[in-house]
């Protein structure tokens, strides 16, 4: 009896040696915080797809999943027989650029899972700025593709410090899944979609609850109508003051990141 307890003793302490020298074989990875992304107003294409190679081989977490084509196609890689993510992105979806696929992808994920793999990937508005995500697009256009994110769509043009920052949240706030509009991103379609017309007026229709937005864009910076929208009892317009608290404050959670930008060039072109 005594031998056979020893022998089960045995098998039980080799069998946790053995798991644990495996286990510390596995090389172990440390998670990084992405870093706010800045740019200055005339950065170059190569600057922005070398802060995006940074965030995909790094804080953006991607290779965990796009560098081993097993849970999510390798982007780093030809996928069957359709060249790197650079060359077969524009063929992604009839009708949409490389660009905006790769933007929408980042974003709407569930709207673009390629067939053969899960609904695993995470919006990545939630974690990464939109500067951060432009910049994984130019990254990924750059592997096969040519690179045609510009500063206006990064935001780093009209603002070197980059705009997002003064959001309440950073651009990261708009963390939605653009469940407005069934995820469009026209503008119309949006600003119908969300009332926004029941208290504001727009290219002369609209109610008059809220301020009219008519020429907003002549007079406010992208920075501020972007704010207005994701905390708008930031900065209450002049002799709206006592509707505090009337406009909803959820669109950072009910707009995706692209819906809101949309949003956004609409008014910010009413000028």
């Amino acid at each position: 009896m005594l031998l056979t307890n020893l022998k089960i003793l045995a098998v039980i302490l080799g069998t946790v040696t053995l798991y644990t020298v495996l286990a510390s074989a596995i090389p172990q990875i440390e998670s990084e915080v992405p870093q706010e992304l800045t740019l200055g107003a005339d950065f170059s294409a190569e600057e922005l797809v070398a802060a995006g190679e940074d965030l995909y081989q790094g804080a953006g977490g991607c290779v965990a999943c796009h560098g081993l084509g097993t849970r999510a196609p390798n982007l780093l890689t030809d996928h069957a027989g359709t060249g790197l993510i650079g060359a077969r992105c524009a063929a992604r979806e009839t009708g949409k650029d490389c660009k905006t696929y790769l933007h929408e992808a980042l974003v709407q994920p569930l709207a673009y899972v390629v067939e053969g793999f899960g609904p695993i990937m995470p919006d990545m508005s939630r974690t990464l700025s939109d500067a951060q995500i432009w910049a994984l697009v130019a990254y990924l256009e750059s592997l096969g593709g040519t690179v045609d994110v510009t500063a206006d769509d990064v935001g780093a043009g009209a603002d070197p410090a980059g705009e997002a920052a003064d959001a309440p949240n950073g651009a990261a706030a708009a963390a939605g899944g653009g469940a407005i509009a069934g995820g469009s991103t026209d503008a119309t379609e949006i600003w119908a979609a969300a009332g926004c017309g029941a208290c504001h007026q727009l290219g002369g229709e609209g109610g008059a609850v809220g301020p009219a937005l008519d020429g907003l864009g002549a007079t406010r910076d992208r920075a501020y109508i972007r704010r207005a929208i994701l905390d708008p009892a930031a900065d209450l317009a002049p002799g709206f003051e006592a509707l505090g608290g009337m406009m909803p404050a959820a669109f950072g959670q009910s707009l995706s990141a692209a819906q809101l930008e949309a949003l956004v060039d609409l008014l910010a072109e009413e000028g």
